[in-house]
């Protein structure tokens, strides 16, 4: 989760592609150059240790456009495949 939020703080789009799920990654990842990430809180976790194969993430991250606050709170899952993690799908609360 915290290599997926740096990968948008900084504009890797690739990173973020190869770290999605095969069967629900998108052809692309459309960034926005506006938005300033400025944090993450990470609020609850579910499973995802090393002997799992899904876990999930509850998360807050925090970003700026045009320098309004913005939060974004999700729920994201997640599934390990031949030992990588990788974002299946997210609920945003």
């Amino acid at each position: 989760m915290r290599s997926r939020y740096t990968a948008f703080a900084v504009g890797q789009a690739d990173y973020l592609l190869a770290t999605w799920h095969p069967q629900t990654r998108p052809s692309r990842v459309r960034l926005d150059p506006q938005q300033k990430w400025i944090g993450l809180s990470i609020k609850d976790t579910e499973a995802g240790l090393e002997t799992d194969t899904r876990g999930k993430v509850e998360f807050v991250a925090r970003f700026k456009i045009d320098g309004k606050g913005h939060r974004l709170r999700e729920r994201s899952r997640f599934e390990r495949i031949d030992g990588s993690w990788y974002y299946l799908d997210g609920e945003h609360l």
